[in-house]
C-alpha cells in the first residue's frame, strides 16, 4: 500500500502519520523532540523518529513510505529546505530537507508549521472550496497563512502571514521583535492568559479561565477580553485590505471559546470594514492535527497526489 510520512514537529513534542494514497491515516504516533538536550539532540531525534515510521510502513503495509512530509516552527527556508531559526529548538541553518532525504531514501517537503496547518484547512478543513483564505492561529503568538489556489504563500524570504507582528498599538507594549504595539501582545492566548492572571492575582490563570469567566459575565473578563478581540479586529482588517480572502479561518487556544470569541469578534469585523468585502469568519477544523496533516499533503503533492482527500482525522486504522 502506497503511503507517506507526515511528521509535525513542535517546541516539546512531535506527531507523525503514515497516510496512505486514499488520505486515510493509517498509523499516528508521537514523540518527545527532546530539546533539553540540544539542537543537534532534536535532528537526531527528528530523523530516528522517521526512519521508525518507514520501519513500520515496511512491516505493516509492505513498503516503504514513498515520500515524506516535514513542519517545522521558526523561520524555513521551503525552497531550499532549510531550517533557518527556531528559539524554542535552538537550531540554526539545518539542511533538515536533505538529511531526512538522506536517511529515508525518498523525496522530502519541508514546510513552516503554521503554513503547513493553513494548507491542511484550507483543502481539507474549515477553508475547503475557498479559492483564498487566510489562517490565524491564535497561540502563544500569532502566525498566519495565506492561501491561493490550494498553494500557501510563503513569500520571497519566507516571512508571509506574519500578521502577530502587524502594530496595532503604535507606541505600546514591547514586543520581542523590536517593535511596540503588535497584535501578538495584545490578542494571542499567552497576552490574554498574563492580562488576565494579573487581574485576579492568580498566576495559574490562562486565557481558557478568562473566557470561562467573560460567559459567566464577570466584568474585568469582559473588558480584557473585549481589549484582545479589538486588537484582533484592527490586525485583521489590515490583513482584509491587503489580501481580500473570501474565508478567514481562526484556530489556536483563544478559538477553543467558541461564540465567546467569534461573536463578538465577527461584530466588531464588521464596524471596522468600509469598502472591504466582509469574508466568512469561521473556526479552524482540524485542530492540533493541521501541521500533521499538512506535512502529509506536502509529501503526496511530490508524488502528485493533490486530487485525493484524506479521512476524517480521527479515524485511524492500526
Amino acid at each position: 500500500m502506497r503511503h507517506v510520512i507526515a511528521l509535525d514537529v513542535g517546541g516539546t513534542g512531535m506527531k507523525a502519520a503514515l497516510v496512505g494514497d486514499d488520505g486515510a491515516l493509517l498509523h499516528r504516533a508521537r514523540r518527545a523532540t527532546g530539546r533539553e538536550r540540544g539542537p543537534d539532540a532534536v535532528v537526531e531525534n527528528i530523523l530516528d523518529f522517521a526512519a521508525e515510521l518507514r520501519a513500520h510502513g515496511t512491516r505493516h503495509y509492505g513498503e516503504p513510505a514513498a515520500a515524506a512530509g516535514l513542519a517545522v516552527p521558526g523561520i524555513v527556508d521551503e525552497q531550499r529546505g532549510i531550517a533557518v531559526y527556531a528559539a524554542n529548538l535552538g537550531w540554526t541553518d539545518v539542511p533538515l530537507r536533505a538529511l531526512l532525504a538522506e536517511r529515508l531514501g525518498v523525496p522530502v517537503a519541508l514546510g513552516h508549521d503554521v503554513r503547513t496547518g493553513g494548507l491542511a484547512e484550507g483543502r481539507i478543513g474549515a477553508g475547503r472550496g475557498a479559492d483564498r483564505f487566510l489562517f490565524v492561529p491564535l497561540g502563544t503568538g500569532i502566525a498566519g497563512a495565506i492561501g491561493i489556489d490550494g498553494r500557501v504563500e510563503s513569500g520571497a524570504h519566507g516571512f508571509a502571514g506574519e500578521i502577530g507582528h502587524v502594530v496595532v498599538r503604535p507606541g505600546g507594549t514591547p514586543c520581542p521583535c523590536g517593535q511596540h504595539g503588535c497584535l501578538e501582545r495584545y490578542a494571542s492566548a499567552s497576552a490574554v492568559s498574563e492580562a488576565w492572571a494579573a487581574a485576579c492575582d492568580d498566576p495559574d490563570a490562562d486565557a481558557a479561565d478568562c473566557a470561562k469567566a467573560v460567559a459567566s459575565g464577570d466584568p474585568n473578563a469582559v473588558r480584557i477580553w473585549q481589549q484582545a478581540v479589538d486588537a484582533l479586529a484592527d490586525g485583521l482588517v489590515t490583513a482584509l485590505t491587503l489580501l481580500d480572502p473570501r474565508t478567514l479561518i481562526i484556530g489556536g487556544g483563544l478559538a477553543e471559546a467558541g461564540e465567546v470569541l467569534f461573536q463578538p469578534l465577527r461584530d466588531a469585523v464588521r464596524q471596522r470594514v468600509t469598502f472591504q468585502k466582509l469574508p466568512a469568519i469561521v473556526p479552524a477544523a482540524l485542530g492540533d492535527t493541521a501541521g500533521c496533516l499538512g506535512a502529509g499533503l506536502l509529501a503526496r503533492d511530490l508524488l502528485g497526489s493533490t486530487d485525493l482527500d484524506p479521512t476524517d482525522p480521527s479515524e485511524v486504522t492500526a
